[in-house]
């Protein structure tokens, strides 16, 4: 008999379909008013599963400000051509430690962050995912992580 997947697993295969196929991820933070504000970035420099994901930006950013002030945030990655997407709601930490730092600089992000990994300008964004809603052929569901 085969081995029925979970919704996790299930949510994680259609996560990782949508992010081989894409190269945008749209991340939500809470400004000081209240209203959400939403970013294109760049993919995760790195995923585990689908809950930890982790970004890239400058410290001096606006979003940085917002995530310190109320961290929680929400990530969205879709196929626009077949109308499916993913939001995965949860709280967004922001990381200056070295190792976090180290963990995903790449070859050629001294453009950047001319200082290197130890730019006072570089931090991380790590996303911690609790629950999603998955769209896809006109329904929606959701999912708990």
């Amino acid at each position: 008999m085969p081995k029925k997947t979970g919704v996790k697993e299930d949510m994680e295969h259609i996560l990782n379909e949508l992010l081989l196929h894409h190269s945008v991820s749209f991340v939500s933070s809470v400004d000081e008013d209240g209203f959400p504000n939403t970013k294109a970035m760049l993919p995760p420099r790195k995923i585990e599963g689908i809950q930890h994901f982790y970004f890239t930006t400058n410290t001096s950013s606006m979003r940085v400000k917002q995530f310190r002030a109320n961290p929680k945030a929400s990530l969205y990655f879709c196929d626009p051509q077949q109308f499916k997407g993913m939001m995965l709601k949860g709280t967004m930490q922001v990381l200056e430690d070295i190792s976090s730092k180290e963990m995903i600089w790449l070859e050629g992000d001294n453009l950047y962050y001319p200082l290197g990994v130890t730019d006072p300008d570089y931090c991380v964004l790590h996303f911690t995912a609790h629950s999603g809603r998955y769209y896809h052929s006109f329904n929606s569901e959701s999912f708990i992580i």
